[in-house]
């Protein structure tokens, strides 16, 4: 195994078909160590189960906060790259939660 790749089905509740929720988002951006991996690679690939069919903005604004904080989207988008060979297409949730997270960012600092 790779150490850029993190593929969610090791953070999977058996049997789920969703990601969902803020608690999960952290317990896996804490076990899968995303920050320390995002730190150690110029590209990081995250691996999505086949057959999931929802990863809701708010489990990915929890995984994803601290690497989007630091690099904001353009860089983010470059370095993380989004693998999956099902049926559920990423784009819209991912690109909520980055927008989530920058527009929180922005209305903590005025």
């Amino acid at each position: 195994m790779s150490n850029n790749i993190i593929n969610l089905q090791d953070y999977r509740t058996p049997g789920s078909r969703v990601f969902t929720g803020r608690d999960r988002g952290m317990d896996v951006r804490k076990r899968s160590q995303i920050d320390l991996i995002e730190t150690q690679n110029t590209e990081v690939i995250i691996q999505i189960p086949e057959d999931i069919g929802s990863i809701n903005p708010s489990f990915l604004e929890e995984l994803l906060v601290n690497v989007v904080t630091k690099l904001q989207a353009d860089v983010f988008f470059q370095k993380f790259k989004f693998v999956n060979n099902g049926r559920y297409k990423i784009t819209k949730d991912l690109q909520e939660a980055v927008e989530r997270i920058l527009r929180e960012e922005t209305a903590l600092i005025h």
